[in-house]
């Protein structure tokens, strides 16, 4: 399979790859570490890809970006991932907050929203998952009541990253009962600095800030906050979760590390068995599974033709991919000298952050539903 995607998205790789190893520092690992030093030098690259307009590459101009295909922003998602994510959590407002403010956002909303993403000046969290509605989102229970011509919202919110660094929230809430639990649910475009939030970091092994709780008491909104129709949000978020769960290529940091471990160990690499050595073979032969997977999303999308289950297939294939390659690559990196340091490194990070792939953005579970109701109603 040829996955050469042309001249210019070809130039643009090699740019990406001049810049990171250029303004990333060389031990960087991810920018939501115990150091502020990486959530500055994460800060510092997203201001420089807009600068040079690769941040929002391909948002309409009006918007902030260049206008460019669906493919060349599927390589910047793809050299940003391999290389640890030096954009930070930028990738959830250029891929999904921003795009989902350009079609359901009132004139007022994008001129206030989109400049700020698309300069790399400003980081979202998503307020979705409860702790009683997770994986079954429609049944949270955050309500939004009418107050005179605004809202009231209280409730909370778990699992929610970056929530300690953001300074806007995309937030899902009750606005009214229907016959379904789908319908009566509203989005609300909220500031993290009001004190009617609270945020309280959950430890976990994947280090600061990825995980928090959110609490919501009486927090006062207006009807300019509300994104898209009352009570209509349901049909806002399954759109924005399409994109979200492409919107990680996984793959692409699962392919580099296998394709560096042979020069990384060196001639230890003789030393590594027959059958590992095979496991790995057959992880890369997944990569470029996960990899199709994602380009016919990514090709549906661009025509608006996408579905719940093309997404869902594509984020079973890719995390199983991330977890199982993670065990594969821990297996060699045993075989390491000390001189491989940064290579065990970036292993013991991938095989960290591996841990939570198949239940963030929606569970495996989940995704096998809606892939399986996807292929029984013929969809």
């Amino acid at each position: 399979m040829d996955f050469a995607m042309g001249g210019a998205a070809s130039s643009l790789r090699g740019e990406l790859r001049r810049l990171v190893k250029e303004h990333v520092p060389p031990d960087f690992l991810g920018s939501f570490t115990g150091d502020p030093a990486d959530f500055e030098a994460a800060q510092r690259f997203c201001r420089l890809l807009a600068e040079r307009g690769l941040l929002c590459l391909a948002w309409p101009e009006e918007f902030g970006g260049r206008g460019a295909s669906v493919w060349e922003q599927t390589v910047v998602r793809e050299e940003m991932w391999a290389h640890h994510e030096p954009r930070g959590a930028q990738y959830m407002g250029v891929n999904w907050v921003g795009p989902a403010i350009m079609r359901h956002g009132t004139p007022a909303q994008q001129r206030k929203h989109l400049p700020p993403i698309a300069g790399g000046e400003v980081i979202w969290c998503q307020g979705f998952s409860e702790p009683d509605s997770g994986s079954d989102l429609a049944s949270l229970r955050t309500a939004a009541r009418r107050d005179g011509d605004g809202w009231r919202i209280t409730g909370q919110k778990i699992w929610t990253s970056y929530a300690a660094l953001a300074q806007w929230c995309f937030l899902l809430a009750r606005t009214s009962k229907g016959e379904r639990k789908q319908q009566g649910l509203t989005i609300f475009l909220v500031p993290m600095s009001d004190p009617a939030i609270e945020v309280r970091p959950i430890r976990s092994m994947m280090g600061p800030h990825h995980l928090n709780e959110v609490f919501i008491d009486d927090l006062a909104v207006t009807e300019a906050d509300v994104l898209g129709p009352v009570d209509d949000g349901w049909r806002v978020v399954q759109e924005v979760l399409a994109f979200e769960r492409v919107g990680i290529a996984r793959y692409a940091r699962c392919e580099r590390l296998l394709r560096a471990a042979p020069s990384a160990l060196g001639a230890r690499w003789e030393q590594v068995p027959q059958e590992l050595r095979a496991r790995r073979a057959r992880m890369l032969t997944h990569c470029r599974r996960a990899r199709l997977l994602a380009y016919r999303v990514v090709s549906l999308q661009s025509e608006g033709k996408v579905q719940p289950g093309d997404a869902a297939a594509y984020r079973i294939a890719v995390t199983r991919l991330d977890q199982d390659s993670a065990e594969v690559l821990v297996e060699i990196a045993a075989y390491a000298r000390e001189s491989a340091e940064r290579f065990r490194r970036e292993v013991d990070e991938h095989w960290r952050y591996s841990q939570s792939a198949t239940v963030a953005s929606g569970s495996l579970e989940i995704q096998r539903i809606l892939l399986a109701r996807a292929l029984l109603s013929g969809s």
